[in-house]
Order: structure tokens, then C-alpha cells, then sequence
């Protein structure tokens, strides 16, 4: 190990505890695709301890790839050097204010957000009940699900700029529109969502979230390790269908597969790599290219490649 990164090291271990970080963590557990290397470093901080973290990675030129519950990510069998900072468990947590406002962490899962909202009689959070990721990677790409998205209930947010400034800012000022945001352009880190959100019956919500959850089992292939929709939906098209189209439900490149119940999905069937299911996005890109004109972008961040 070099100097710098033994002294990076040794101030690492000042700002977190031995749990808080790991070395040469498989990211394939971290992922929802189960594929993935290492990471030099994988740390877990909690919400207040963030801003050091990255201080201190600037500091020491450490590359640094924050990330939330990996349901979005396809990462290279390489793994990636310097610094994965995980926004988990540790960053999590919820309260209400003001009665129908949230303040979420980004850490806390959408699923256990969307719980807490139920169970406290708010509603806006349904459609985001069966979406596997965390809320701060869900407002960074503005996520949505069945008609509804993050900018819907979005009132604001508190991030961390690339200067390592903590600022507070209000959803018009954030440029939400379909899997994009201001935060994703200017690489700021979610620290906190300010959810708005509308009184409504307990039972009422939870039959909603019942609802789509079926509509999920029945239509998406839940059983298989996958990232959700793997590309964005091209204007005027919806992506498995282009797929389909081009004769690709089912294709395979090793265990990677075009699933057969929703083309839309690319699926780890056991055994895939992240090489393989790349390929397989690349030719599926070709062929839908070939078949219909149109060019599907990814909606999966691509990292380490």
C-alpha cells in the first residue's frame, strides 16, 4: 500500500467505526442484478458523517461513487477503485412535520417510506411501494412507477454540492423531468427529501399498495436478479415492446436473458456476469435499432466500464 493510501486509510478510520467500513467488498452484494467486484473501500456512513467522507476523499484525490440500495446499477466484474459510499441503513431514517410533510433520509428505502406513510393515514407514496431502491437514487432520477413519480410528491431537498456545501433546495429548483434531475447533472449527493404528502384512510392506501404490487408480481419478473427497467421509455414507444417486436423476448448471452415475461427486464438467470448482460443491453440496442429506428438509452447506471 502507498502513503497516501495508508494515511487516507488511517483518517478514514477516525471519521467511521471498523463496521462502517469494508475492504474489497463484492458489489455484487450490493446490486440488485447479485453481479459486480469489488470496491477498494465500501463505506457506510451515517447521514451526518457524509460530508467528512467526501472531504476527505477530495482531499486525498480518492475516486468516489456514491450509491443507495444498487437497484439501478450494473458494475463492472472489475469493481471500482477508491471509494463506494453506500446511502443505507446507516443514512436511514423518517419523521412527519407539520403533519403531512416527511423528512426522509436518503437511505430509507422507498418501500419501508411508502409503510410509514400508510400506516400514518398519507397518501402519494403508493406507487413507490414496490420500487426497490433507496430515496435518495429515487429522487436523483426521479423515479416512478404507475403513474406516478418522485416530482409528485417532492417539496424539496437537502444535498450536498460538489464544493461540499450543504444546501437546501426547493423542488422547482431541481429539474425533474422523466429519470433525470439537477442532481444528476451536477453530481450532488441526496442528504434528505422533504416529502408533501395528503391525509387520506389507512386502509384505503394500503388497498392501493396491494393493488400495484399484484399488478407487479403478475407482470415483472420478481423472481429473477434484475435492475427493473433496463432502458428508458423512448418518446412515443415503450421500450419492451420495441424489444419484443425485434424477436428478442428470451434472448440470452450466458445467464443473462431478455426475460420472457416482460422485455423490458434484463435478467440475471443465476450465473450471468456484468460483461454478459452489457453485451446483451448492447445487442439488444442494435437489433431494436435495426428492427424500428429507435435508439434505447439505458436507464441502468453503468459503472466501472
Amino acid at each position: 500500500m502507498n502513503k497516501d493510501r495508508q494515511q487516507f486509510e488511517q483518517e478514514l478510520n477516525k471519521l467511521l467505526s471498523q463496521e462502517q467500513i469494508k475492504k474489497e467488498e463484492p458489489l455484487s452484494r450490493h446490486t440488485t442484478f447479485r453481479v459486480g467486484g469489488a470496491a477498494e473501500y465500501f463505506v457506510m456512513p451515517a447521514i451526518a458523517q457524509v460530508p467528512d467522507v467526501v472531504a476527505l476523499c477530495r482531499q486525498y484525490e480518492m475516486p468516489l461513487t456514491v450509491i443507495g440500495n444498487g437497484s439501478n446499477l450494473l458494475v463492472s466484474d472489475e469493481g471500482l477503485e477508491g471509494v463506494v459510499l453506500e446511502l443505507g441503513k446507516a443514512a436511514s431514517g423518517i419523521r412527519i412535520l407539520d403533519g403531512e410533510d416527511l423528512a426522509v433520509q436518503a437511505g430509507t428505502l422507498l418501500s419501508e417510506t411508502a409503510a410509514f406513510a400508510a400506516k400514518n393515514g398519507l397518501s402519494g407514496m403508493e406507487f413507490a411501494a414496490g420500487i426497490p431502491g433507496s430515496v435518495g437514487g429515487a429522487v436523483v432520477m426521479n423515479a416512478g412507477a404507475y403513474g406516478g413519480e418522485m416530482k409528485d410528491i417532492l417539496s424539496g431537498v437537502r444535498v450536498l454540492t460538489t464544493e461540499g456545501e450543504i444546501k437546501v433546495r426547493p423542488a422547482e429548483e431541481l429539474e425533474l423531468s422523466y429519470r433525470h434531475s439537477r442532481m444528476m447533472d451536477e453530481q450532488e449527493i441526496v442528504l434528505e427529501a422533504r416529502l408533501n404528502l395528503t391525509q387520506g384512510s389507512e386502509n384505503v392506501i394500503r388497498a392501493r399498495m396491494d393493488e400495484l404490487r399484484k399488478k407487479r408480481v403478475e407482470k415483472q419478473p420478481l423472481e429473477y436478479p434484475s435492475a427493473g427497467s433496463t432502458f428508458k421509455r423512448p418518446e412515443g414507444y415503450f421500450a419492451g415492446k420495441l424489444i419484443e417486436d425485434a424477436g428478442l423476448r428470451g434472448f440470452r448471452v450466458g445467464d443473462a436473458q431478455v426475460s420472457e415475461k416482460h422485455c423490458g427486464f434484463v435478467i440475471n438467470r443465476g450465473e450471468a456476469t456484468a460483461a454478459q448482460i452489457l453485451e446483451l443491453m448492447q445487442r439488444v440496442q442494435e437489433r431494436v435499432k435495426e428492427n424500428s429506428g429507435v435508439d434505447l438509452e439505458p436507464e441502468v447506471r453503468l459503472l466501472g466500464f
